[in-house]
Formats: C-alpha cells, sequence, structure tokens
C-alpha cells in the first residue's frame, strides 16, 4: 500500500456562508435611506422647515448616540454603515414635524441605546428601534405626538386632526364630508394632501421607494401585500372602507419599510407571511376596537415579540431528517 501525502496549506475551509455576493450592511442600508429620501423630501416641501428640523435632530442624534455607546464600549465604530442614520429617519417618519426639539431628540436616544445596544447592536435587536422610539415618545408626550399639522400650518400653525382621527371620533360620514366625496379622499391619501405625521403623507413615494428595494431584493414582496391586503380584508368584512383604511395612518410606511426589517422579521418567507398577516390583523383590532386611531406601531412592536416562535414553529426540516 503506498504512502499517502497529506500537503499543508492547499485546503482551507472558512466559515458559513459559502456562497457570497457584493452585497454589505452598508450598502443594503443606505439603499434603505435612498428608497425613504423622495417620501423624506416630500414631507420637507410638505411641512415646510420644521419637518427639517425635526428630521435632521432625529437623525443626528441617533449617529452621536451609536458613535458615544460603541466609542464607550471600545467596539468598532460602525455609524458610516447608515444604520444609525436609518433609524433616525424612519423616527422622523413616525412623528408630526410639529414636535418640540427635545423629542426627536430623546426618541433616537431611546431607539439607538436601549432597543439596539441594549440587545447587542446591529443584527441582534428584538424590537424595530424607530418604533419603540416612536412608542416612548407617545407614551411620554401623547398630546404633542397626536397634534398634527396641516398644509396651512407652514404659514399660520393650524393643526387638524387625520383621517383615521377623524373616523375614530366622528364617523366615516363626517370624514367623506370634510373631504368632499370619496374619490377625493382617496387622491388626498394617495397623494397626501392630508394631515399626518411625516410618512403618513407620501403614500405614491412610499410604494414607489418600496418596490424599489423589491427590485433590488432587499425585501421580499409577500410581506408589504400580505400586510396591507390583510387590514384591506378584514377593514371590508366588519363593513368598514377598505380603500381608505390601507391608504391611512402609517401603515403602507410601515408594511415597506419597518414589517420587513430583516433583523426583525421571521427568516422564512413562510413565516414573513404569518408575521405580516399578524401585523395587519392587529393594526386592524387597534383601530377599530382600540382607544387610538392607529395601531401599526404597535402590531409591527408585538410581532416582533414572536418573530423567534414563527421561527421555531415554520423552521425548514434538516436534509434528509423526518419531522
Amino acid at each position: 500500500m503506498g504512502e499517502v501525502k497529506i500537503e499543508v496549506g492547499k485546503l482551507s475551509v472558512s466559515a458559513s456562508p459559502h456562497i457570497r455576493c457584493d452585497e454589505s450592511i452598508a450598502k443594503i442600508m443606505w439603499m434603505v435611506n435612498l428608497a425613504l429620501a423622495p417620501a423624506a423630501l416630500f414631507s420637507i416641501y410638505r411641512f415646510g422647515l420644521s419637518a427639517l428640523y425635526t428630521m435632521v435632530i432625529c437623525i443626528v442624534a441617533a449617529i452621536v448616540t451609536e458613535y458615544a455607546i460603541q466609542k464607550w464600549q471600545g467596539k468598532t465604530i460602525t455609524v458610516s454603515d447608515g444604520s444609525a442614520f436609518l433609524t433616525g429617519l424612519l423616527l422622523a417618519m413616525n412623528i408630526p414635524s410639529t414636535v418640540p426639539w427635545y423629542m426627536p431628540l430623546f426618541g433616537s436616544a431611546v431607539a439607538i441605546a436601549v432597543a439596539k445596544h441594549t440587545m447587542g447592536g446591529l443584527g441582534f435587536n428584538i424590537f424595530n428601534p424607530a418604533l419603540v422610539g416612536r412608542a416612548v415618545l407617545l407614551a411620554s408626550w401623547p398630546v404633542a405626538m397626536t397634534t398634527w399639522p396641516t398644509m396651512a400650518s407652514k404659514l399660520d400653525g393650524v393643526t387638524s386632526a387625520t383621517p383615521l382621527g377623524i373616523l375614530k371620533l366622528q364617523g366615516y360620514a363626517k370624514l367623506v364630508e370634510i373631504f368632499g366625496d370619496k374619490m377625493t379622499m382617496y387622491k388626498s391619501l394617495f397623494f397626501g394632501s392630508r394631515s399626518g405625521s411625516m410618512g403618513e403623507t407620501a403614500a405614491l413615494l412610499l410604494i414607489l421607494g418600496g418596490i424599489f428595494l423589491i427590485y433590488r431584493g432587499y425585501i421580499n414582496w409577500q410581506v408589504p401585500v400580505v400586510m396591507i391586503g390583510t387590514v384591506g380584508v378584514l377593514t371590508a368584512v366588519f363593513g368598514q372602507d377598505p380603500i381608505m383604511h390601507m391608504m391611512s395612518g402609517g401603515l403602507i410606511l410601515g408594511a415597506f419599510f419597518m414589517a420587513t426589517d430583516m433583523v426583525t422579521i421571521p427568516i422564512t418567507v413562510k413565516g414573513q407571511m404569518v408575521f405580516a398577516a399578524g401585523a395587519g390583523a392587529l393594526t386592524v383590532l387597534i383601530r377599530l376596537l382600540g382607544g387610538y386611531p392607529e395601531g401599526v406601531c404597535y402590531a409591527i412592536l408585538l410581532m416582533n415579540a414572536v418573530t423567534p416562535l414563527i421561527d421555531l414553529w415554520l423552521k425548514p426540516k434538516k436534509f434528509g431528517a423526518r419531522r
């Protein structure tokens, strides 16, 4: 039997993944920022300089908080990857443009320090940081967080209720009366001629941004379609106007940009669809039966909490193994 020779250094085995591409976390994050940019710019046009101030404070506070925490912990500084920038931008899109300066500052600090870095940083957070920041702000300053600017607010500070707020307090007939007719209401909801947070009033631009992310393969189309579709179906079942509900509030922003967060969503497509359906159902439940007219934020956060269970229930079986 001949002698077997083994040459050291000829075979190199590295840790997974073994299939690689040119995508990186930084590239993905900045692409999501780019997809959100048209809606953000429209909100500045829509609400004036107050929207720009609020947006800048949110973003700068998020970046500075991340830098300070990583510096204090002796970790690699990663603020250039765009994740903190995205958290600040998403938080800004989830709040009114007229809030005092200290609120976006506090909200971004909570989003980064509490929701992100207490969990271990990027990739380890259980809950969407921007939505945690919004939830904390809503609990801390409910009046300021539910005082909405109108188009006239750029000139004289007039504020108004959102369509969902009017529906909740005064009914559907009053909502249609304010807009004039249903078609005018639908157009206003779609093109942004209404009150709301900065991310509520650019449905068309948010959808285009979401389509861009789907085209690039950064998100699965099933998530926004199932979440928005669930809201439409359930509101129709309960005798509501499904088109109005699908275009109102933060549903489109949440479905395309926050329910699709790759860290806090299930890993399988089937699991993501369950997640999206649950978020849509909870949104309808809160809107119709809860005391608050909008429920997207809490719906996504609640589904974030059960993401590990969804992964456990729907994880694919091992190759060659029986269930």
